[in-house]
């Protein structure tokens, strides 16, 4: 029986700065029905305080202590093993690593980090790799939709440095079976009571599923027509927005 549920936010909550349309109606159902949930992004091109800024903007009835992100779960990991990071990363997810130790560094860390992907940059990472560093990276998504359309991810650029370097990439965020378990300690529940919901079906869905949890694929975001397919032979169920399951999960 579920019990709780870890929400995707980009592509399920909302796209860019415009919310998507229910999204903000279905938390609260789900939330006076008595689900435990608990909001998971590998979104890495903002810090948390600037998912959850966006969300507060968004009105959308979310508590800070709920969102969970990929790319604090990427500095637990690195801090539990003593290293210190070349962060090639987003200006603006920099918070999350403020007053970390990265001088001298003996590992690569890789967060979406749009334009500044130059080469330079991956040259850099590139050298670090080749001597021996760890890559450790928030994701290997292919793409993510922003207001005007989609736009590339960075598994493109996870897999150009492992390719070049012959390394692979340790991955953070979702499908990361490690991420998942993580969401899981923080709700004190077992994965067969928890229902991953997102627009992913690799990610989101695909991953959690072979975390143990059950999962759940909206067509809105980045869904594409033609994702369900990826889903066949599996138990995920498939919802036109995030209010259809908590309707039905209301009325189960």
């Amino acid at each position: 029986m579920i019990a709780g549920l870890l929400i995707d936010i980009s592509g399920v909550l909302h796209v860019g700065d415009e919310p998507i349309i229910g999204s903000a109606e279905a938390v609260r159902r789900l939330r006076r029905a008595g689900y435990l949930l608990r909001f998971v992004t590998n979104t890495s091109r903002l810090c948390r305080a600037g998912v959850i800024e966006r969300l507060e903007r968004l009105q959308m009835p979310v508590a800070p202590e709920e969102v969970i992100t990929a790319p604090l779960a990427g500095r637990k990991w690195l801090e539990a093993r003593g290293l210190r990071p070349h962060l090639l990363i987003h200006p603006d997810l920099a918070a999350d690593f403020r007053d970390m130790e990265c001088g001298n560094p003996d590992a690569v860390f890789l967060g979406d980090a749009g334009e500044y992907f130059d080469y330079p940059a991956l040259n850099r990472a590139f050298r670090l790799l080749m001597d021996g560093a760890p890559l450790v990276a928030v994701a290997r998504n292919r793409y993510f939709q922003e207001a005007d359309g989609l736009s590339l991810d960075m598994g493109a650029f996870v897999t150009a440095l492992e390719y070049a370097a012959g390394v692979e990439a340790v991955i953070i965020g979702k499908p990361s079976a490690g991420f998942f378990e993580s969401a899981l300690a923080d709700m004190a529940l077992e994965a067969s009571q928890v229902l991953m919901v997102g627009d992913d079906a690799e990610a989101d869905v695909l991953g959690a599923i072979a975390a143990g949890l059950q999962g759940a694929l909206v067509r809105t975001g980045k869904y594409r027509p033609g994702d369900e397919e990826r889903l066949e032979n599996t138990t995920a169920t498939v919802f036109r927005n995030l209010e259809e399951p908590s309707k039905s999960l209301k009325n189960s």
